[in-house]
């Protein structure tokens, strides 16, 4: 299905793209912004799901750039993590493909309030976790690549929440350096979105006048979501994150 925007319709869209492009670079969930936008303007769901992903990818990489001097040191860690990303980003683009749309929205309401409960309690786990294994160590151990790999996996698929789900999980397995932490979560859902927009464009369902201008838009948006999420204290952070997954939380169950 072709949808010829209007200027109207084209500036909504890229609004919506700077919109997604500062939230998912300072919490996640910016697809709960652009996805509805272009349903609203008449694109099928697949082909707006499938658009939206390969929109999103060059503000996603924004977004990491603005935290490249906090990952500096980390490339080892950040190969591991990204290799688990990249190959259930694939898995997540591959099920999209072949799934019944939304098999995988019904169990997304109970990831995020499983998500949010683990930012919440991740100050306190943290610490536990570090007294256990002697510190903040920022490792990358079995458990913490199985859960960014079924992250990446339902990435791949929709990514609404994404940055929720994977600051919930790097949070309480990585580091209780949440700001930091927040980098490492651009990278990855960067790199799962880049390897789904691969897939997406092999198979050709891609609508390039909106998937560019939510590129271009949510290119700006990264850049100023990745200064504003390093400037946040945690407390600050850690508050915007819990209403972002809420507002998520509150959207997927009404949609």
């Amino acid at each position: 299905m072709d949808v010829t925007l209007t200027a109207a319709e084209g500036l909504a869209v890229l609004a919506a793209g700077v919109t997604a492009g500062t939230i998912n670079a300072v919490v996640g969930s910016g697809t709960l912004v652009t996805f509805p936008v272009l349903l609203a303007l008449g694109y099928p769901p697949l082909v707006a799901n499938v658009s939206n992903t390969v929109g999103l990818v060059p503000g996603s990489l924004s977004g990491a750039y603005a935290y490249r001097g906090d990952l500096a040191g980390h490339g080892r860690l950040l190969l591991r993590l990204g290799t688990a990303a990249v190959l259930g980003g694939v898995a997540g683009a591959v099920l999209l493909l072949r799934l019944p749309d939304g098999a995988f929205r019904a169990i997304v309401p109970a990831l995020i309030v499983l998500a949010l409960v683990l930012v919440a309690v991740q100050p306190w786990l943290a610490r536990v976790l570090a007294g256990r294994h002697g510190g903040d160590g920022r490792r990358g151990g079995p458990l913490l690549l199985v859960g960014v790999f079924g992250t990446a996996t339902y990435g791949g698929y929709f990514g609404a929440a994404q940055g929720v789900l994977l600051l919930g999980l790097l949070g309480v397995l990585l580091s209780a350096d949440l700001r930091w932490v927040n980098g490492v979560k651009n990278l990855l859902a960067g790199l799962v979105n880049g390897v789904a927009a691969v897939s997406f464009l092999a198979v050709g369902t891609v609508a390039w006048q909106p998937a560019l201008l939510i590129a271009a838009g949510s290119v700006v948006g990264g850049l100023i979501g990745g200064r504003w999420g390093r400037r946040l204290p945690p407390a600050v952070l850690r508050a915007a994150i819990v209403v972002v997954g809420l507002a998520a939380l509150v959207k997927l169950l009404m949609a």
